[in-house]
């Protein structure tokens, strides 16, 4: 798995040159009922800031860190049309397919399946609960890198999910919003449904 790189700063003392490895921060994952959770986020006009460059940083540190397969900027407070997919089996999700961290920005999906399926959903920011969410199979986005470069894809699956999953926070929009009452349940039920089907 490809790490976030660590930033390089350089400073001059006294004619010297010291060359300091600045690492990504672990960030603070904003919970269900801040206001940031529900707040429509803005465009990012200038992908090539660093200010954007540490966030897509500080973002995959911080889904590395809590075993997440995604993560949104309002997540972390920023309310940026930004966020990571990271499909990768780990004990949260593990039948997950592999994939490197991808920074999406300014995501959009192009269009959709007609086919939708329901699957079983968690969030970084609603711990400790579960539930299935309608979403389509088959999706086309389009979305920036972290340099600049636009990208048209279709995803499938899982895949598809987390994309879905991530566009609505930054549409304000959580899963359970998604999903109907009886569908809702605790991670504690949700691992013993898991454990059953192995």
């Amino acid at each position: 798995m490809e790490k976030p790189p660590e930033k390089v700063v350089f400073l001059l003392l006294g004619g010297i040159v010291l060359m300091i490895m600045k690492k990504p921060k672990i960030l603070q994952v904003a919970q269900l009922g801040h206001p940031i959770i529900r707040q429509k986020t803005k465009l990012i006009k200038n992908i090539k800031d660093e200010n954007v460059q540490e966030l897509v940083d500080n973002l995959i540190a911080t889904c590395k860190d809590l075993n997440g397969v995604g993560i949104a900027a309002p997540q972390v407070y920023e309310p940026a049309r930004l966020f990571i997919v990271w499909s990768h089996p780990n004990p949260r999700y593990p039948k997950a397919p592999n994939m490197d961290p991808t920074a999406m920005i300014n995501p959009k999906i192009l269009s959709r399946s007609k086919e939708i399926k329901k699957d079983w959903e968690g969030c970084l920011s609603i711990p400790g609960i579960r539930a299935l969410v309608p979403r389509y199979i088959n999706i086309e986005v389009e979305y920036s890198d972290r340099t600049g470069k636009v990208y048209k894809k279709k995803f499938k699956e899982f895949v598809a999910r987390i994309f879905q999953h991530e566009l609505d926070h930054l549409n304000g929009i959580v899963f359970l919003d998604r999903a109907k009452s009886k569908d809702i349940i605790t991670e504690k039920e949700y691992q013993l449904i898991m454990s059953k089907k192995k």
